[in-house]
């Protein structure tokens, strides 16, 4: 009972992630590595990594995340750290082998995921194509089990990505999955996806003025600088650590010959760029 009531715990703290309760799923997960640990059950230790690698990652703390899935070898919570870093090649080096991996023992969930997350790793890194024909993969894989939160959890990248799905080929029964998986988007997040992909081909053919013009991420995140938004409500609206958008935002600040914010957003406005 003691092995059941953990893995229910943990099943617990990812629907509070799930719902925003960053803090509330942080805690519960404390309590069961210490259950864990009191009962001598090890076994369930990477599981609870897991959960709370996911958990670091929503409160921007990579470095922590970063050794816990180094200690419990989790290759799959490795690739998310390293996409929060903003290293996509380094990501897709690990999932590769991951998803071989699991296609050779069969184990059709755990290939889920690894091509979910490989899927917004080739998005992030610019290689839509391939995006787009890993993701048609997962979804025909996925939709006999009718998965909702393998891809709603992926957040904004996901949801760019299943707003183009919509006018790709495939079976009716994908074409249905996929109109259902975005109603679940629009349920969640105060975007709509079924917007995304218009704006996601607005921002692919802005002609842009400058030596070295803006990527595709680096226009997202001009487009929320021009929104009341705080640094942190930003960074988790993209799913990302804060770091890692300061990092975007000062790119963003040397292209456009510019310091700060404001001057950022006017500057954008006069070339023409939202």
């Amino acid at each position: 009972m003691i092995d059941r009531f953990i893995v229910s715990e943990v099943f617990l703290s990812r629907l509070k992630l799930a719902q925003g309760d960053v803090d509330g799923a942080a805690a519960l997960l404390a309590q069961t590595e210490q259950s864990a640990r009191r009962q001598s059950f090890l076994l369930r230790m990477p599981e609870i990594a897991a959960a709370q690698v996911l958990v670091m990652l929503r409160q921007g703390n990579l470095d922590a995340a970063a050794d816990l899935a180094q200690t419990y070898e989790l290759p799959l919570s490795r690739a998310r750290v390293l996409l929060a870093q903003g290293d996509t090649s380094a990501a897709l080096a690990v999932l590769e082998p991951l998803r071989q991996q699991m296609e050779a023992k069969g184990w059709q969930d755990e290939l889920l995921k690894v091509m979910v997350l490989q899927a917004v790793a080739y998005h992030t890194h610019g290689e839509k194509d391939k995006a787009v024909q890993l993701l048609g993969d997962a979804l025909a894989l996925a939709e006999p089990g009718g998965f909702i939160r393998t891809f709603v959890d992926e957040g904004l990248p996901m949801a760019q990505l299943m707003a183009r799905m919509k006018d790709e080929s495939g079976t009716l029964r994908v074409k249905e999955y996929v109109h259902k998986l975005l109603a679940a988007f629009d349920d969640k997040n105060d975007f709509h996806p079924s917007h995304l992909h218009f704006a996601q081909a607005q921002v692919s053919f802005i002609p842009q003025p400058l030596v070295e013009p803006l990527s595709e991420r680096e226009l997202e995140v001009l487009r929320l600088l021009r929104t009341e938004l705080s640094g942190p409500e930003i960074a988790r609206k993209l799913i990302v650590s804060l770091n890692t958008l300061r990092t975007h935002t000062k790119n963003i600040f040397n292209k456009l010959g510019v310091n700060n914010r404001r001057a950022a957003v006017r500057r954008a406005e006069e070339l023409n760029l939202f």
